[in-house]
């Protein structure tokens, strides 16, 4: 795994334990600071009790050094320097040793992971101080100088060793738990980017799906708008030809019937374009099953045998189940007019309990008609059946026995519109 810049930074800055090079400054001077009070305590403490040759000065000065010195390893192991000055204490008084190891065993030991170690090491440095300053001052040394009462030198011993080992104290905790608060925030914020940056990646990939769907959608509705209206086209095209010359007025009729025709095919066109330029609010709506005897009419009017049957109680549905249903009668009959040219078709509207059944049988073709030589794409029936599946209904188009061809959905009751919804 890769670092940051930040992160490589650091690593070439730091020293042993220390994160940087300036942090190890620091605790060498303060441990410079802490060895020279605990060297002049020491002397002055112990000499002024016992007399002291220059050699046992020296070795209690360096003593005094090393006990100071220990606050170099603050940071690896916090909880050294503290035991070091709790055990040498009374015979060396180094406060700045004291308050630092107390400030850093605070701040840097978690909480309240290890509570029970911070509060048994603070308290014990309490209650030691407390003890060092009471005798302090019960035995000053000179026996001509008049000794306060014993209760006040107790409520003085306190404070003062309140105010040596409880104020460091509070103090690390504050500053460890601002720390940890901080870091906490880094890593949120870190974690935040990091989600915002999987979001906007999904939200691309969404993007990119719904414009692939939008395309697809569109290029269906194209097709099952255009292909109908221009096969009946087709259909009269071909009749004009054939009685052109025999019967003027009926080719007349015909050529009506296909600009009526055409005109409807170029409207439906615009409806969707101007689709594809409102909003959902001032969306056009869709065919439903309502138009269902428009639309044989004008296959019948094209010289189909086509008949409407339809059975059961109307029942309202949603407008993309009716527009399914309506596609799906308009695709079976585009393919009558392609491939079974003059064959019977019936058309068949069902509702029922459970949905509402369309479907459209042409019989087998016969005599020496042939079909009308239209193109197909060949995506009509799949187009059919993504949108009748989508809706969580059933589609099925196949040849029949007889040698005819049936498509058939079945669109489930739950996209029926409910009449305490309309009220």
């Amino acid at each position: 795994m890769s670092k940051s810049p930040g992160e490589r930074a650091r690593g070439r800055s730091s020293f042993l334990w220390w994160p940087r090079r300036r942090s190890a400054l620091l605790d060498a001077g303060l441990a410079a600071v802490a060895a020279l009070e605990c060297t002049a305590s020491s002397v002055t403490y112990i000499g002024g009790r016992i007399h002291l040759n220059l050699a046992a000065e020296l070795g209690i000065a360096l003593f005094g050094a090393m006990v100071g010195a220990s606050l170099v390893v603050r940071r690896r192991w916090p909880a050294v320097p503290v035991v070091v000055a709790l055990i040498v204490m009374p015979g060396v008084p180094g406060m700045v040793l004291l308050l630092v190891a107390l400030y850093t065993l605070a701040a840097t030991w978690e909480w309240p992971s290890r509570r029970r170690r911070v509060v048994a090491l603070s308290a014990l440095a309490y209650a030691e101080t407390a003890g060092v300053i009471l005798l302090s001052m019960v035995d000053p040394g000179d026996p001509t100088i008049e000794q306060p009462p014993f209760w006040g030198q107790l409520v003085l011993a306190l404070l003062v060793a309140a105010g040596a080992t409880v104020a460091p104290v509070v103090t690390g905790l504050y500053v460890g738990a601002r720390r940890r608060l901080i870091e906490s925030l880094k890593d949120r914020a870190h974690g935040l980017e990091t989600e915002l940056d999987l979001l906007a990646e999904q939200a691309r990939e969404r993007a990119r799906r719904a414009r692939l769907e939008e395309r697809t959608r569109i290029a269906r509705e194209m097709h099952d708008v255009v292909a109908h209206r221009v096969s009946l086209m087709v259909v009269h095209a071909g009749a004009l030809e054939r009685i052109v010359a025999k019967d003027p007025e009926r080719a007349a009729q015909s050529a009506k019937l296909m600009g009526e025709v055409g005109r409807q095919a170029l409207n439906e066109l615009r409806e969707i374009l101007g689709v594809l330029r409102m909003s959902d609010e001032s969306a056009v709506e869709p065919d439903s099953l309502a138009a269902l005897p428009r639309l044989v009419d004008q296959s019948r009017a094209a010289g189909m045998a086509v008949t409407l049957t339809v059975s059961g109680s109307r029942q309202e549905f949603t407008g993309e189940a009716e527009q399914t249903a309506y596609r799906v009668v308009q695709e079976g009959l585009t393919n009558a007019h392609k491939h079974a040219d003059g064959a019977q078709v019936s058309v068949l509207l069902a509702y029922a309990p459970n949905g509402v059944r369309v479907s459209v049988v042409n019989a087998c073709p016969g005599g020496e008609r042939t079909a009308a030589a239209l193109p197909s794409g060949g995506n009509g029936l799949v187009g059919m059946r993504e949108r009748v599946v989508a809706l969580g209904g059933t589609f099925s188009a196949g040849p029949e026995r007889d040698g005819g061809f049936r498509v058939e959905a079945v669109l489930p009751s739950r996209l029926a519109v409910r009449q305490d919804r309309l009220v």
